[in-house]
């Protein structure tokens, strides 16, 4: 799922190139005025795109038919919408960015593997975005035009493109967020208008090549291609692990939370209606145009555009690109934004530019220099392996420490500090490192999705790719039992101390360094705790 734009502060200008003026610090409580409905529409919303609905096409490029791929659909949103849920959590406690919030469980150093997972999505759906959008440029220019659509045609279309996306996000934060909000109106619009320009057309009985009178080979492949299927949908919503709490940490801590973890949930239920308009739209193309499914070079937007009616070909080309830029925008600012407190010299600007340079090249390498498909599939992998077990970490940690949590303390990192509750050994807390990297390394040697991206040890379960279900285990067990044989210090839970786990007395080293805060905890100097 594309990361989304931040709810307004309340300042009084207004112009739509203001940029945002607050950073990864702690959110003032008087600037914290967002509600549960607020952090709801704007997760539905930036989802509410085109390039929703061309993950929503993957099922039916699989093989599966049309009831096959929606079971893998609801299965896909509904387990990436409960693993994301609780992640919701920590904006409204702490203020900041879900990032700053794992120093807590990974250590002040270790909080750079949030920073990595954003960076691993931002590149994946900015390059999604660009695809979709570049392929609609080409072919609405096809149809009305007749130009040819090889390769120029689309090094251009991506090009400028991803030119224009990348001068939004530099440009500001108040016409980003501008252009999200015209994509959430167009989106909403076109799929109103699909249910009628497509009901003719659309057949549920759709049966994909895994009937009956298949072959035996053919036959053995549906269940890799049904779990590769809804672990591509899961990366919607995992996607936003790293990212929810960029504007939840607007909502003010005392809203309940069981509202803000089921605003989450719900906002991703909700990206049901552009995932199934994919799913059914890429089965009657599948049907009527089928040249545009091959496998071996895939055009979804391409074959939407030739089986449309021509009253909705239009709608169809301006939501590509509109929701195209809002997907694309709101998925390099944020990252922008967290890389520039990772690397003092850069400005938000500079890290701005250069994740969107290494965006850009692996458009061009992903579209030209590999399979396209593959390069999707194994970015979703990607994005599942090592966010979740992160997302594991992090909602385990939450409740051992029974969600308490010292916001200077979080900020240290950012203000080139050192010590304080959550410096552990040297700035890392090995306990949550070990867990995240060896059940992220679990989940990407058992992957196994034939044809697309295969581990290791992905054939030992037969074909069925069971690296979800591990690396969630793996996480959870890990982490627990780590906390249990080696317990973190005291300091670091809260007055109630820690639930189901056993702390140690060590001593904490106290902030010091640039902007080190008066009140920050005492200890030795020289100590270094757990």
């Amino acid at each position: 799922m594309t990361p989304l734009p931040e709810p307004p502060v309340p300042p009084a200008a207004s112009a739509l190139t203001e940029v945002e003026a607050h950073g990864v610090e702690r959110i003032p409580d008087a600037d914290r005025t967002a509600t549960a409905l607020d952090l709801f529409r704007l997760a539905f919303g930036g989802a509410n795109t085109f390039s929703t609905c061309v993950l929503g096409a993957f099922p039916i490029l699989f093989g599966l038919s049309f009831r096959q791929g929606l079971a893998a659909t609801v299965l896909g949103v509904v387990a990436g919408a409960l693993i994301l849920c609780p992640m919701a959590v920590f904006g409204p406690v702490n203020g900041t960015n879900n990032a700053v919030s794992s120093s807590a469980h990974l250590g002040v150093h270790g909080r750079v593997v949030g920073s990595f997972l954003s960076l691993l999505t931002a590149v994946a759906f900015f390059s999604l975005s660009v695809w979709s959008s570049g392929d609609a440029l080409v072919g609405g220019a096809h149809r009305l035009f007749g130009l040819e659509r090889d390769n120029l045609s689309y090094v251009v279309a991506y090009a400028l493109f991803a030119g224009l996306v990348l001068a939004v996000c530099v440009y500001g934060f108040r016409f980003m967020l501008f252009v999200n909000k015209i994509a959430v109106i167009s989106a909403s619009a076109l799929f109103l208008l699909g249910v009628i320009a497509f009901a003719g057309d659309f057949d549920p009985s759709y049966a994909g090549v895994f009937t009956d009178s298949a072959d035996a080979a053919t036959r053995s492949m549906f269940w890799p291609s049904f779990i590769g299927s809804a672990l591509i949908v899961l990366s919607n919503p995992v996607s936003f692990g790293a990212f929810l709490g960029d504007w939840s940490r607007y909502i003010p801590a005392s809203t309940p939370r069981r509202r803000v973890v089921g605003a989450a949930f719900l906002s991703q239920l909700a990206t049901l209606l552009p995932f199934v308009f994919g799913l059914a739209t890429a089965s009657i193309v599948a049907t009527k145009a089928p040249k545009y499914l091959d496998p071996a070079a895939p055009d979804f937007v391409g074959g939407l555009l030739a089986v449309s009616p021509g009253w909705f070909f239009l709608p169809v080309c301006l939501l590509a690109l509109i929701g195209g830029l809002s997907t694309g925008t709101t998925s390099l600012y944020g990252t922008g934004l967290d890389f520039s407190s990772v690397f003092p010299r850069l400005s938000r600007v500079r890290a701005t530019l250069l994740v969107g340079v290494l965006s850009i090249a692996f458009i061009f390498v992903g579209r030209f220099g590999l399979d396209l498909v593959q390069s999707i599939s194994t970015f979703a992998t990607m994005i599942v392996t090592c966010t979740t077990p992160w997302m594991v970490v992090m909602t385990l940690g939450f409740f051992t420490r029974r969600g308490w949590y010292d916001p200077d303390a979080l900020q240290v990192f950012n203000r080139r500090q050192r010590g304080g509750r959550y410096w552990f050994t040297h700035g890392w807390n090995w306990r949550g490192m070990t867990a995240w990297w060896v059940a992220a390394l679990v989940g990407v040697l058992f992957t196994d999705i034939p044809g697309q991206f295969v581990g290791p040890l992905g054939d030992l379960a037969h074909g069925v790719d069971i690296s979800l279900p591990l690396s969630l285990a793996v996480a959870a067990v890990l982490f627990l039992a780590l906390l249990w044989l080696f317990p973190e210090p005291r300091a670091a839970y809260g007055p109630q101390g820690a639930r189901l786990v056993p702390t140690a007395e060590v001593p904490v080293p106290p902030i010091t360094g640039q902007g080190a805060v008066a009140g920050a905890p005492e200890s030795l100097p020289a100590a270094d705790a757990g």
